[in-house]
């Protein structure tokens, strides 16, 4: 993806770009760069796919949620930042936490935060179950990009949301959703939009699950990862 391809389909999103955000985005770019010499933090270097790939597919979540009208966000499992710092990049307003268990990648996304400077934004390290049990009901959006199985995500990140707010899974072919029913029951959601659509150029599948949160959900989950992997709920 060229930059004039980029700033096209970003535009389609209804996402306001400007020359301070392309600029952070470019800074970004770099110190990934840099640091994937060092570490291993994504096998995507090429500048066209880094920005079809990573930072055009961050910003998809546009598709489904507005988060000019939202005012914190959380991403579980979040790697080098995808989608969480893009949408901080893109909504400077949101308050943003970023949930990362390895922390070789913590240091990687504070060196992000601090070169870019940006504001109200923190780098949790900690796994995604032990943060939602003391961490519960905080966040309007709820996100996770391509970490793993739908049920199992669910149960770690629905604790997360506020009541009456989403969680949103993003996610590449979705081959694991099945009856979703037994699932929202127990968590106390629904499903209210789904959206499948292809990356620009390439033509991958896509889907955008956006669950939102009835009621509190029951202080026994999410269970240790270990249960939550054995018996999952569904």
């Amino acid at each position: 993806m060229e930059m004039n391809e980029f700033l096209e389909y970003v535009k389609k999103l209804n996402v306001e770009v400007t020359e301070e955000k392309l600029k952070k985005l470019e800074e970004y770019f770099q110190i990934l760069i840099l640091w994937n010499n060092k570490m291993n933090l994504t096998s995507i270097t090429e500048k066209k796919d880094v920005y079809l790939k990573h930072f055009y597919d961050s910003l998809t979540i546009t598709k489904i949620v507005d988060l000019k009208q939202e005012e914190s966000l959380c991403d579980i499992g979040t790697g080098a930042g995808f989608p969480g710092i893009v949408l901080k990049i893109f909504f400077p307003h949101l308050k943003v936490t970023l949930i990362e268990s390895l922390q070789k990648r913590v240091i990687f996304l504070n060196e992000v935060i601090q070169k870019l400077k940006l504001k109200d934004i923190v780098v949790i390290n900690e796994r995604a179950e032990d943060y939602a049990k003391k961490t519960r009901e905080s966040f309007d959006v709820v996100t996770s990009r391509a970490v793993a199985n739908i049920y199992i995500l669910l149960e770690y990140s629905v604790p997360l949301v506020k009541i009456h707010k989403y969680f949103i899974p993003m996610k590449g072919k979705l081959e694991e959703l099945k009856d979703i029913t037994k699932v929202s029951k127990e968590l106390n959601i629904q499903l209210v939009d789904k959206q499948e659509f292809y990356l620009p150029i390439e033509e991958s599948m896509r889907n955008l699950l956006k669950f939102e949160k009835l009621g509190k959900t029951n202080s026994k989950y999410p269970r240790k990862y270990n249960e939550i992997k054995k018996k999952p709920l569904c």
